[in-house]
């Protein structure tokens, strides 16, 4: 499925831009250094008068040039403004099959809202088993019901809503979201961009009418919370993907919308579509959408195998943009070397880094300039730990079905298993300390990676193609 090529138009006059808390500066402002995948952008000297505080204001075709190389690079963050559409130019659409509670909810959280009190909702039916209740409970809460006389998935009963929708702007929001006060303000002005496609809210744990075991891990380290940071969203960076639960779509961006054919991971193949076709797509989460999480045990077990089991058709589409594991050469050599060569392994390891420094920093030294050798090496050390961490993770999780046949045949497979899988424990659960304890944390930790990763090769193996399960080398930026 095709998306429309986006529009030749520049950012507009008021968009600003502020340089991400994160990013160096380097060379006395000439360099910047950040984003994800990290990289080094140069400054020409016009660009470097432009920038030359923290923040750039567009005000010209240099200026809105300059602010979009640097917000599309994850360097900087934009501050939208200009003409764009309002609540009055949203539809919101609620994908549902047999969730009328979950209805009523979120009609009542939008009603509420004065930014939502007034908007046209559609609720799209797909295939409720009791049809008039969920008729009933939309009207009340001043929404239209289009119905699927059969359940067809929820990539395509967004895609009807989308098609009966005439705004500018639809939001998709899924029956189980609790939209905050303000959420849609503070999405809104990014669509002043042209060029953006879609922009998404934060999505954190709405609280459990009745929590379960998994309640507190799923509350802190939810699959559809994408963090605190803004930013772009493309294959292969920090931020790959956005969840469809809660979506704020330019109408005429989208085509035909979501691929109908896909009952798991259309929401990761419509940004990447988008995205391919040079579309905008960004995570915004001063915007806050609340959802309900599943507080059984097996439910959220049974969705993360079926998020796993998603891999294998975008694999199919999409190719290396679904590797489970994205690690330089040098480091994943360096990594193999120094644990299983011994000492000589070791020393070539140190080799191996060494050599990637010398070449980083030839690539980071500016005309004229010293090769920064010491800021190479912090890089080089600190992409072989994410590395480390990337392959520790890829062993406990896409991949644990080869660490457990390790396991059965080596005892030092078994005791590097344990170590492997108890350090990802520990320093995942170190930032979420204070929201739940440790050994609740590392045993959920590993049955979601056992749900997952089973999902994953069950996919593979259904479409007999290995394409998901495959490492891949990161972009060159």
């Amino acid at each position: 499925m095709r998306v429309p090529l986006p529009p030749e138009a520049r950012l507009p006059d008021g968009w600003a831009v502020h340089l991400d808390p994160r990013t160096r500066r380097l060379e006395g402002g000439a360099a910047l250094l950040g984003g994800s995948p990290l990289r080094l952008l140069r400054l020409a000297p016009r660009a470097r008068d432009l920038l030359a505080g923290d923040r750039l204001a567009v005000t010209s075709p240099a200026t809105a040039a300059l602010a979009a190389r640097l917000q599309d690079a994850g360097v900087a963050v934009p501050e939208p403004a200009g003409p764009a559409p309002g609540p009055g130019d949203v539809t919101v659409v609620v994908p549902v099959r047999d969730r009328t509670v979950g209805v009523v909810r979120l009609l009542a959280a939008l009603r509420a809202d004065p930014d939502t009190a007034g908007v046209r909702v559609l609720v799209v039916d797909d295939g409720s088993a009791d049809a008039p209740a969920l008729a009933t409970a939309a009207a009340a809460g001043g929404a239209e019901v289009l119905r699927h006389d059969r359940s067809r998935g929820p990539a395509a009963a967004r895609n009807t809503g989308l098609r009966a929708a005439t705004t500018e702007a639809v939001a998709f929001l899924d029956s189980d979201c609790v939209p905050r006060p303000g959420w849609l303000g503070a999405l809104l002005p990014h669509l002043a961009d042209p060029r953006l496609a879609v922009v998404a809210p934060r999505i954190t744990a709405l609280p459990a009418a009745h929590p379960g075991w998994v309640t507190p891990y799923e509350t802190a380290v939810s699959a559809l919370d994408m963090g605190p940071h803004p930013g772009p969203v493309a294959p292969l960076s920090g931020l790959s993907y956005l969840p469809s639960a809660a979506l704020l779509v330019r109408r005429t961006a989208l085509g035909e919308g979501f691929d109908a054919g896909m009952r798991v991971a259309e929401d990761v193949d419509l940004v990447w579509r988008l995205a391919a076709a040079r579309w905008r797509v960004r995570y915004e989460p001063a915007a806050r959408v609340d959802h309900e999480h599943p507080s059984s045990t097996v439910a959220w077990l049974r969705r993360r195998a079926v998020y796993g089991t998603g891999a294998a058709p975008l694999a199919a589409r999409h190719g290396r943009a679904v590797a489970p594991v994205v690690v330089s050469p040098w480091s994943a050599a360096a990594l193999v070397l120094a644990a299983g060569g011994g000492r000589a392994g070791r020393v070539l390891a140190v080799a191996v880094l060494g050599d990637a420094t010398v070449r980083l920093a030839r690539r980071l030294a500016g005309p004229g300039r010293r090769a920064p050798a010491g800021l190479a090496a912090v890089l080089v050390l600190r992409g072989t730990a994410a590395a480390g961490r990337t392959l520790a993770r890829s062993a406990t999780r896409h991949h644990w079905p080869l660490t457990a046949v390790a396991a059965l045949v080596s005892r030092r497979a078994r005791w590097a298993a344990l170590a492997v899988a108890t350090a990802d424990a520990v320093l995942a659960w170190w930032p979420h300390r204070a929201e739940v304890g440790p050994l609740r944390f590392a045993v959920a930790r590993r049955l979601e990676d056992l749900a997952y990763g089973a999902g994953l090769w069950a996919g593979a193996l259904c479409r007999r193609d290995p394409s998901a399960l495959l490492p891949a080398s990161p972009p060159r930026v």
